[in-house]
């Protein structure tokens, strides 16, 4: 409750606005019975015909406040609903942003979209249905039966047993959903995860022939579902009868005990019609609001899940000596000298935090300003666990990783990401342009920048498209093959102005010829910056200032291709088995 009121919080003036609004449409609904009372009871026995006009001008008033009331109300309701939504979407995603890769795994991906779209859509649906039919309930419900009481004692001691017993069957209800609508929420999650593996994964399960075997797991996850969403679906079916059944029993009650009190002379015939139309609203909106409380569950588990998200403090977090700005403390990482150590690692070891032992176990090693920096190893040996490190996606268990002269845990996360340009192993690209994803690197680049980092990254292909820098690129820039996928990503890594650019095996989709062009074009772009490449493949790496050799998260050799070749028998080895396949060329 207390992650709902924060998010309400800001929209107060908003929310005053609405249950006011709710107010008074629910003032003119119970005023019109009254006064249809009062007109047959006064005006109509009376025979006073300005009584019944100046009466029905003032039931028409009522009705007309009444519906204003409904319309304006259900606009706010909805208008406050979509607020709260997108402000709880957009604090999910912001949380997000700062959670470190093990982090974000404890929730998952199929999780993660399901707290920040369904879970979200269930959250805002239900600010609606409870501004609109859970909250004018209790006020309908006293006031209904203070003024029955008004008209006659049994009649209100009636119909206050009567919301008694309906109220007894909603607590009932709410109850028994309650667990059945979290199971819900969490076969939903299951249900993302088999759908995206298997939308994700329809090429690899078509060419193993595994068709019959999804099927069956897809109908087993989606059996569970329905399963418990049939047994909602009864108690929903329980609880309309029950409430239509009550509601008749009471409409019955009400005319057969008016009509004994009327010939008692206790009260006025007309007055029948006005209980009857109060135990009419008030039953409707009762009954209404049982069907929202019985989804209240689901939404309140929909609200958990969004508040472990927001209130998970992130692994890695800037130090509280992070403010002061880089250039100001080290200022050995931007001072003139092509050999500066931009980058450099001090003896440092990474464990993941479920593993028994170190993935990179006392590295030490510098990336050079004007220096190409190549990391090779066996798959893995912890190759790309070092470009995570240097990002600060990870924090190491021992030793320092430093950026110039200072530790990357005493500078914001910001402006270290500011300073390194990073290539994935897997090339990403967003929907949207070509234009539009290398301004991801670069936001105000100009045509004349884009065009030069797309040559340095040998993306000449681009110039044959149809729109060219504005041809559109699909999620995740499937509608490109996997070569021009790792070009473009590379383009946009380099029109970021950087002093660290990680290549992270970023050239395994090339063709050999393109990969020596490439190379040669980034040799002499970034002359004046340190590049640290991690490859599978020697020819990539030929030609580094200095080569990092890695077997078990451990340095074995370091140095360059022909001194390895002589000392280092793990990367005689590799050079060895890759130059019988043809792979070590120019």
């Amino acid at each position: 409750m207390k992650t709902l009121v924060r998010f309400l919080k800001p929209h107060k003036g908003l929310v005053a606005l609405t249950l006011l609004v709710l107010l008074i449409d629910n003032a003119g609904t119970l005023l019109v019975p009254t006064m249809l009372a009062n007109m047959v009871n006064v005006g109509i026995t009376s025979g006073s015909t300005e009584y019944i006009l100046r009466n029905s001008l003032l039931m028409l008033g009522a009705t007309a406040m009444a519906s204003g009331g409904a319309v304006t109300g259900s606009y706010l309701t909805a208008r406050l609903a979509s607020r709260v939504a997108c402000d709880i979407r957009c604090a999910i995603y912001r949380k997000s942003l700062e959670f470190s890769a093990s982090d974000f795994e404890r929730f998952g991906t199929g999780a993660m979209i399901t707290r920040t779209l369904g879970d979200i859509n269930v959250i805002q649906q239900a600010i609606i249905m409870t501004c609109q039919m859970v909250l004018p309930m209790p006020v309908l419900a006293v006031v209904g039966i203070i003024l029955a009481f008004r008209i006659d004692y049994q009649m209100g001691l009636m119909l206050l047993i009567a919301v008694a017993i309906v109220m007894v069957l909603a607590v009932i209800t709410v109850a028994k959903t309650a667990p059945i609508f979290i199971r819900l929420q969490n076969f939903i999650d299951r249900m993302n995860v088999v759908l995206r593996e298997n939308i994700i994964g329809a090429r690899v399960i078509r060419a193993f022939g595994r068709e019959k075997r999804e099927e069956e797991r897809e109908g087993r996850v989606f059996g569970e579902y329905a399963q418990n969403a049939i047994r909602v679906n009864y108690v929903f079916s329980g609880l309309d009868c029950s409430c239509f059944f009550v509601m008749n029993m009471v409409e019955v009650c009400v005319i057969w005990l008016g009509g004994n009190r009327v010939g008692a002379h206790a009260m006025q015939i007309a007055s029948i019609s006005a209980v009857l139309e109060y135990a009419i609203l008030i039953l409707f909106y009762i009954m209404t609001a049982q069907m929202v409380m019985v989804t209240m569950p689901r939404a309140k588990a929909c609200l958990n899940r969004a508040r472990e998200v927001l209130e998970l403090e992130p692994s890695i977090v800037d130090s509280a000596d992070a403010k002061a700005p880089l250039a100001a403390t080290a200022p050995a990482c931007a001072l003139v000298g092509e050999r500066d150590v931009v980058a450099r690692f001090d003896h440092a070891s990474f464990r993941f935090a479920d593993a028994d032992q170190d993935t990179l176990h006392d590295l030490t090693f510098s990336c050079r300003r004007g220096q190409t920096t190549a990391i090779i190893g066996s798959t893995g040996s912890g190759k790309s666990t070092v470009a995570k490190l240097l990002l600060r996606l990870h924090d190491i268990t021992r030793g320092r990783v430093l950026l110039g002269e200072r530790d990357v845990r005493d500078i914001t996360q910001r402006e270290l990401r500011a300073r390194i340009s990073y290539v994935p192993q897997k090339a990403w690209l967003f929907s949207g342009t070509v234009a539009s994803n290398l301004q991801d690197g670069l936001p105000d680049a100009t045509e004349e920048q884009m065009r030069h980092a797309l040559n340095v990254a040998q993306s000449q292909f681009v110039y044959d498209l149809e729109r060219g820098l504005d041809a559109a690129v699909a999620q995740g820039g499937t509608n490109f093959s996997g070569g021009q996928r790792q070009r473009l990503a590379i383009a946009r890594a380099i029109i970021k102005p950087a002093d660290l650019y990680i290549f992270d095996d970023s050239f395994s989709a090339l063709d050999f010829k393109t990969d020596a062009a490439l190379r040669a074009a980034l040799t002499q772009e970034m002359r004046g910056a340190a590049l640290l490449i991690i490859a599978q493949r020697i020819s990539t790496i030929l030609h580094a200032d200095q080569i990092i050799v890695l077997k078990d998260g451990e340095v074995v050799g370091q140095g360059r291709h022909e001194e390895l070749m002589e000392t280092c028998e793990v990367y005689r080895a590799i050079a060895e088995s890759q130059l019988r396949g043809g792979e070590a060329h120019e």
